[in-house]
């Protein structure tokens, strides 16, 4: 992303954000290019928040077809079939982002996002991954931490009125600014494999029940397709979590069945939740790129009920002293 300055017509239309970010945050932005899979309502709100910030390009990828299940949380699908009638989620996302900022590049990727090699994912700068399944996450992930350069790697997912975010940024450094000084900082991420693969009894007492609920949930539909799980697996997803618990040295008190069925019954995105979830992927993806601020690491919890977002970094102290 070093190189070109910005040009007359990109330093008048994001004024405001220099302003805030300065010339060389702006630059990078504007130089770089972001992946996403899964166009769900958070991620909808993620790319119309970097779009209008001033992304060099984005691409799209979700060959599903548009349902009344997909424009009800995601406001970039017009809720008329003539508009989206034989189009994919993505194509009418992108046809939308394009009217938010013409200065943008927004295209369509067709295809399995797993079968693609590393390449592909070599002509990006940032990977968002939603709507797919534990294995998938990690296989991209692991394909973003092959390449000779950096990709910072996110997975977002909400489910009702909660919302999870995880990132990768490998080995990142960044500036911060204290009082009337500079700071340059440096952060070791673990892999999304390594992440959710520490035991549980590692992690703090007062660690995110959304952690433990996600987890489990997550692991029964394993295989399937976003969505299909419901209210019939619970009995299953209670079994699991009571296994999880025994092997983990964790009371299972301390992850609810409410919590769990909650979890089950609520497949649809609750679009409020959508807003805030978004909009903070949206703020740690700029400053991943901009390298200024100090970015999450490396989950971020949100529950409507109780209006909190919670950071949990959920490392291997072992791993991480090497």
């Amino acid at each position: 992303m070093d190189g070109e300055e910005l040009t007359e017509q990109e330093t008048a239309l994001y004024d405001r954000q220099i302003r805030v970010w300065g010339a060389d945050a702006q630059r990078r932005l504007s130089k770089s290019h972001i992946l996403v899979c899964g166009m769900k309502g958070t991620v909808a709100e993620f790319c119309k928040n970097i779009v209008l910030a001033g992304v060099g390009s984005l691409t799209l990828m979700d060959d599903r077809v548009v349902t009344e299940e997909a424009w009800s949380a995601n406001f970039l699908i017009p809720p008329d079939e003539n508009v989206y009638g034989g189009k994919t989620i993505a194509e009418v996302c992108c046809d939308s982002l394009k009217d938010f900022n013409p200065m943008v590049r927004v295209s369509v990727e067709k295809g399995d996002l797993s079968s693609l090699d590393g390449e592909f994912y070599d002509k990006f700068d940032v990977v968002v991954v939603s709507c797919c399944s534990v294995t998938t996450k990690k296989l991209i992930n692991e394909k973003c931490r092959k390449l000779s350069k950096r990709v910072a790697f996110y997975t977002v997912d909400c489910r009702d009125s909660c919302g999870e975010i995880f990132v990768d940024l490998q080995n990142h450094k960044y500036s911060k600014q204290k009082i009337e000084e500079t700071i340059e900082c440096q952060l070791q991420y673990p892999s999304f494999e390594e992440a959710i693969s520490v035991p549980w009894r590692a992690l703090p007492r007062k660690a995110s029940k959304l952690y433990f609920a996600l987890r489990g949930v997550f692991e029964e539909a394993e295989g399937r397709s976003p969505g299909e799980i419901s209210i019939a697996d619970l009995p299953a997803v209670l079994k699991l979590k009571k296994e999880l618990c025994e092997a983990n040295a964790l009371n299972a008190s301390h992850v609810t069945d409410s919590l769990l069925e909650r979890l089950i019954i609520g497949t649809r995105e609750f679009p409020p939740v959508c807003a805030v979830v978004g909009g903070i992927l949206g703020q740690e993806v700029i400053k991943a790129i901009s390298c200024k601020g100090e970015p999450l690491k490396n989950f971020f919890f949100f529950d409507v009920m109780d209006g909190k977002g919670v950071v949990e970094d959920v490392s291997n102290p072992k791993k991480e002293s090497k």
